[in-house]
Parts: C-alpha cells; structure tokens; sequence
C-alpha cells in the first residue's frame, strides 16, 4: 500500500497516524530526542508528511515547550499531518505505550529494582540511546549547517560551548537563542519593508 499522504483518505490518514506514533513510542527507549528521530525517519523520509526543516523546527518547539518532548513532538506533528483529529490521534498513539509500560512497572516494581538482568538491559539500553541521540545531532545539526547561514552555525556552536563548557542551563540557552530568533525576524521584515 502506497503510503503516501494524497493516496490517503483522511480517515486512512488519521489510521496510520495513529499506528506510526503507537508503534514509535512502544518501540523507542530514552526519551524524547529518540522519539524527534523517529519521527523524523517515519514522517519525513517515508511518508513524506512533513518536510526536514518543518521537523527542525518542531524538535524545537517541542523541547522549548513544557511537557514531554515526545508528546509535544506528537502534538506538532499530528497538528500539521491531520489539524484537530490529527493531534488528538498522535497523541493518544503517544501516550498508550508507555502509560501500558509504566502501569506494568509500577505493580511489579520490587521485582524490577532488584533484579540483576534488568539492570544489565538497562546499561545496554543506555548505549543504544546515545547513539541514537548523536544520530539527532548530526541530523538536525547537518540541517542547519547545509542553510549555510554563518548566523545560524554560529549560534548552534555558541549554545553547544556555552551548554557542555561553561554548564550554562539549556533552558536559559533556549530562550536566548529564541529571543534572538525574534529580534532577527522583525529586523529582517523592518528591513524589507522599507524596500
């Protein structure tokens, strides 16, 4: 079946949107920045939904916004896939997983905590995240290099420094580098208006 979104009717659409984000979520450990490539992968590259900068800029929101960054993620991309329903079905997709997981957890929890096997699959797990982790920053980091703006890589370079070696807060990183988003979007329509 052709998966591409003109093929779809919208109900198809809303369907597939909601198993793509049910079975991304079931399937990705170390939260969030895991999810964004996932994502990235099933909505961009296969589906076609969304475009790569369209993807940057979500990551973005969804890490600035409050929350979760993989139910924001699905928020963003449910909003733009399918409007209302889309968002409502991404999130419900989101959302079952680990609710399903954590439930499971929970009752079991003494079991969970003491067992050597566990942790061992956790340590194994956790290499498995930073690899997937580093694959996001080459991707979403190549992305801004290849809009070869000076501005935007040395932004990006200066929040990377300023985060690993001065241990400024990414909170505080991130509202500077969306304030000055902000000021270079109005100066860049001041100036062309005055055309």
């Amino acid at each position: 079946m052709d998966q591409q979104s003109p093929a779809l009717s919208p109900k198809q659409k809303l369907r597939a949107l909601f198993f793509s984000t049910l079975y991304i979520s079931a399937f990705t450990f170390g939260g969030g920045f895991v999810i964004v490539t996932f994502m990235k992968r099933k909505f961009v590259d296969q589906l076609h939904w969304i475009t790569e900068a369209e993807m940057l800029d979500m990551a973005a929101l969804a890490q600035s916004s409050p929350g979760a960054i993989a139910v924001n993620a699905a928020i963003l991309v449910g909003w733009r896939v399918a409007g209302l329903p889309g968002m409502v079905v991404a999130v419900v997709g989101t959302i079952i997983p680990p609710m399903v997981i954590l439930s499971i957890i929970s009752f079991f929890y003494a079991a969970f905590a003491t067992n050597p096997y566990v942790a061992l699959v956790l340590k194994g797990m956790q290499a498995g995240v930073a690899a997937v982790i580093l694959d996001v920053v080459c991707g979403l980091g190549g992305a801004v290099v290849k809009t070869k703006s000076a501005v935007y890589i040395a932004l990006m370079a200066a929040a990377f420094v300023a985060n690993f070696f001065f241990d400024v807060n990414v909170i505080l990183i991130i509202l500077v580098a969306a304030a000055f988003g902000v000021v270079r979007a109005l100066f860049q329509q001041r100036k062309a208006a005055k055309k």
